[in-house]
C-alpha cells in the first residue's frame, strides 16, 4: 500500500497527465493518446475511480486496453500521429530560427514515429 503523500502525488500527476491530454486533442503539437495512458497508470496507483473513468471512456478507453494487451497501437492512430508530427516538424521548420532546434525537434519526431510504427498493431503474433 502507498503512503498517503505518495498516493496524492501519483492523483496530482494522473490529473495533470489527463489535462494535458485533454488540451492535447486541440493542439497539433501535443499528443493526446500517450498522455491519456500516462494518466491510467498514474490513476491505477491512485485513484480507482478515476482509472474506472478513464477505461470506460467511449473514445480513450480502447487505447488504453490496447497499451495493456501488449503495447497495441492501431494503424489509425499511428497515421493520425505522423500526419500531426509531420504537421509539426513543417511549421517548426518555417518558424524556429534556431537550427540547433529544429533539429532536436524533427529528429525526435523521426525517432518517436520510428518506434511508433514498430509497435504492434493487433494482439498477438
Amino acid at each position: 500500500m502507498l503512503k498517503a503523500g505518495i498516493r496524492w502525488a501519483y492523483f496530482l500527476l494522473a490529473l495533470l497527465s489527463l489535462a494535458l491530454g485533454i488540451i492535447g486533442a486541440f493542439l497539433p503539437i501535443l499528443p493526446t493518446v500517450p498522455f491519456i495512458l500516462l494518466a491510467a497508470w498514474f490513476a491505477a496507483k491512485s485513484s480507482p475511480r478515476l482509472l474506472a473513468w478513464l477505461e470506460g471512456h467511449p473514445k480513450y478507453g480502447h487505447h488504453i486496453h490496447d497499451w495493456r494487451m501488449g503495447g497495441v497501437v492501431s494503424r489509425k492512430a499511428k497515421w493520425a500521429a505522423t500526419t500531426m508530427m509531420s504537421l509539426s516538424a513543417v511549421i517548426i521548420f518555417f518558424t524556429v530560427a534556431k537550427v540547433w532546434a529544429q533539429v532536436f525537434s524533427i529528429g525526435t519526431m523521426v525517432l518517436v514515429g520510428a518506434w511508433l510504427w514498430r509497435r504492434p498493431e493487433r494482439f498477438g503474433p
